[in-house]
């Protein structure tokens, strides 16, 4: 294993922890590939009940992948990303059908790639901590690890307003929108991790968890829903715009300042999410995407301005909504020419 990866036993419990602290535990190439292959091990060992995984450090479980590196390579081909990213997703649909009960502690930050090895899992607990969101849209990008699948199924058009402005989810709205199952106080982490060692997974967290808190977005559902479910990016904003609702107006915003492609294309792709069959269906759309995005000016573009240069200022192309065309965005889910993922 990688150091970046710790792997332990503690009775029947298989403990995964992601240990890349100063980075916040952003996923690279090996630490997949590390994870992957301690799921592996353990899901024909009898003597493993559980796995549970965390990340080291205070600030969170994962801040997502590795996105300087996804900019260094997309100028040179993309190659490695793309291999990176097979066998991301490939890890994210282990998840979700592992045989075993999979828990995932969200606590502090958990995005983009922290939500595809944490959300998919069969026992999701967040925190007073927990920051939770798919903020793709950012960087000029879309959302993806599963992405599209948690976000198509939330309460009406919640999953659309997270999937375009990137907005990040408090505790209480990660429950609300499926991203979590399960309220714990940080305080009690140390309780339960060491009770799962020798009880049910279910009788220790439920002996721990707490009642959910609010969640905000609850109570903005009057306004998301109604100028969310609009068929265009165009029609969300005039919505947003005419609503009158000072959120709404920051919403709009917030739209303007993300790609306008991949605004097309990520309502593209929930959309279609929506009819999918299961998840794997839904990461295999999420491939051809993403691999299309990596051959885009956007996405150099977008990581150059918030991460490599910090500047803030990215210079889409095209700059504006009426500049991507219907055409344009159908080409993000042809397959790509190395061909689509496969998961078994």
């Amino acid at each position: 294993m990688a150091d970046e990866v710790r792997t332990s036993r503690d009775g029947g419990v298989g403990r995964i922890v992601l240990d890349r602290p100063r980075a916040l535990n952003s996923l690279t190439h090996g630490m997949v590939l590390d994870v992957r292959a301690a799921l592996d091990a353990w899901a024909g060992d009898a003597a493993v009940r559980v796995v549970v995984l965390t990340g080291a450090g205070e600030r969170g479980l994962c801040a997502g992948g590795d996105i300087r590196a996804f900019h260094d390579d997309a100028r040179t081909g993309g190659a490695g990303t793309r291999a990176f990213l097979r066998d991301e997703y490939r890890l994210n649909a282990l998840i979700a059908r592992y045989p075993k009960p999979y828990v995932a502690v969200m606590d502090g930050i958990t995005m983009g790639g922290g939500v595809g090895v944490s959300a998919h899992g069969s026992v999701r607990i967040v925190t007073e901590r927990s920051v939770v969101a798919l903020p793709e849209t950012r960087i000029g990008l879309v959302p993806d690890v599963g992405g599209t699948w948690l976000l198509s199924r939330a309460p009406g058009e919640l999953g659309t307003h997270l999937g375009l402005t990137a907005a990040s989810m408090t505790p209480g709205d990660a429950l609300l929108c499926g991203f979590a199952d399960h309220f714990v106080p940080s305080a009690k982490l140390p309780e339960l991790l060491a009770g799962l060692a020798d009880a049910p997974v279910d009788d220790v967290v439920a002996r721990y968890a707490e009642a959910a808190p609010a969640a905000p977005l609850a109570g903005q559902r009057h306004w998301i829903d109604a100028c969310f479910a609009a068929d265009s990016v165009e029609e969300i904003v005039a919505r947003l715009v005419a609503s009158g609702v000072p959120a709404a107006k920051q919403a709009a915003e917030e739209l303007a300042e993300r790609s306008p492609t991949m605004l097309k294309v990520t309502l593209a792709a929930l959309r279609r999410a929506r009819a999918h069959g299961s998840l794997e269906e839904s990461l295999t759309q999420e491939y051809r995407v993403s691999c299309a995005a990596l051959a885009h000016h956007d996405l150099v573009e977008g990581i150059r301005a918030q991460v490599v240069d910090k500047d803030r200022d990215p210079h889409w192309s095209p700059a504006t909504l009426a500049g991507v065309d219907a055409r344009t965005v159908a080409a993000f889910f042809e397959a790509p020419g190395g061909g689509d993922l496969r998961l078994g």
